[in-house]
C-alpha cells in the first residue's frame, strides 16, 4: 500500500477521535454548570457564577475545534452564505446587486479570485480614456 495513503488515513482517524474527545469535554462542561447552577442552594453567589463562567468558557473552547473542522468539510452549512455553483461562497447581502452578479469572475494567476478593491481597479483602467482637446 502507499505510504501517503495509510498517514493520511491514520491522520484522519487522529482528527476524528479528537474531536470526538472534544466533544465530549464540552458536553461534561455543560453539564457540569447547569449541574452547579441547579444545585447552589443560592445562584448569585461570587463562587457560583465564577465557576458557572469557567465551565462555559472552557466548553466553548473545546466546541469550537469540532466546528471549524466541520466547517473545513462543509458538512456545517453556515445561514448567511450561499454557495456557488463553482464552490465559491457569496454572502447572501451581495446577491441582491446586479453588478456583482453580472460581472464574470476575475482571477489572479493562481486562480484565486482577486478581491473586490482590485477589480474595481482593473475596471478602471480598462475605460477608454477621453482625452480634452
Amino acid at each position: 500500500m502507499n505510504d501517503t495513503l495509510v498517514e493520511g488515513y491514520g491522520m484522519r482517524k487522529e482528527i476524528a477521535l479528537l474531536n470526538v474527545i472534544c466533544v465530549f469535554a464540552a458536553i461534561a462542561l455543560l453539564a457540569f454548570a447547569v449541574f452547579s447552577a441547579l444545585s447552589a442552594g443560592e445562584f448569585f453567589t461570587t463562587d457560583n457564577l465564577f465557576l458557572i463562567t469557567v465551565c462555559l468558557v472552557l466548553a466553548l473552547m473545546f466546541a469550537v475545534s469540532p466546528l471549524l473542522y466541520l466547517r473545513s468539510t462543509g458538512k456545517l452549512p453556515l445561514p448567511f452564505i450561499k454557495r456557488n455553483d463553482d464552490g465559491t461562497a457569496e454572502p447572501t447581502s451581495a446577491r441582491g446587486r446586479t453588478g456583482l452578479a453580472a460581472a464574470p469572475a476575475l482571477l489572479d494567476a493562481k486562480g484565486r479570485p482577486v478581491p473586490p478593491d482590485v477589480r474595481a481597479i482593473v475596471d478602471k483602467i480598462k475605460q477608454p480614456r477621453h482625452e480634452e482637446v
